[in-house]
Parts: C-alpha cells; structure tokens; sequence
C-alpha cells in the first residue's frame, strides 16, 4: 500500500470511529457532507492564516509555523474526507492529480492568457 492510499484507509477509518459513514450516500446526504467539510476546511484555513503575521497594525504577532504544519494537516483530513464523499479512491485523486498538473503546465507555456476551462472537462 503507497503513502496516499494509506492515508485514505487510515481518514475512513478514522471517520467511521466517530460515526460517519461516507459510502453509499444519496444525493441529499453527499450535498450535506461536501458543505461539512468544505466550511470545516474554510475554518482550518482561517486557522492557517492566524498562524501568520497578517496583521500590519499589530507589533506582537509572530509566524507560528509549527502551528502552521498542524492546520495544512488538518486540512488534509478534510481534503481526503471530501475526496471520500465524491467516492474518490486514492489512486483516483492521483490520476486526477497527474492530469490537471499536465493542464497547469500546458497553460503556463501558452502563456494562459485566456480562461479556457474546457482544457479541464477530461480530468
């Protein structure tokens, strides 16, 4: 077993301990569940955030990066539950990965100067 695939059976297994069951959910339910966790990860990231001295006005502030590692952490348990939800595998969001990484690279070298999502339908 690779690094991702066990770190999407050690988040569904975590998941099923506190009572939440991502296979098999209906329409109604995998709305429900892609909201949880997408405002779940908008809190973790505002807690990212907080980890940096964004604040101009404020002389006591200081980068916490240790912090920082635990909130993009954090955020990876809910990126794979999410992941989970739309009945992703693993290898799933690595082919996924490849594909659109290629798509990012390909605008690069045209220059991305246009807004041409259809370059992404086949991902």
């Amino acid at each position: 077993m690779d690094k991702l695939e066990e770190i999407f059976s050690m988040q569904a297994t975590l998941n099923r301990r506190i009572g939440v069951e991502l296979e098999g959910l209906d329409e109604a339910e995998k709305t429900r569940w892609v909201l949880n966790y997408t405002r779940a990860m908008e809190q973790e990231l505002a807690e990212l955030v907080d980890s940096v001295p964004w604040k101009w006005w404020a002389k006591y502030q200081e980068f916490d990066e240790q912090n920082a590692k635990v909130e993009v952490v954090d955020l990876f348990h809910f990126l794979v539950s999410l992941a989970q939800v739309l009945g992703m595998t693993a290898e799933d969001v690595y082919d996924a990965y490849t594909k659109k990484n290629k798509v990012n690279h390909e605008r690069q070298e045209s220059g991305y100067s246009t807004k041409d999502e259809s370059d992404s339908r086949h991902i």
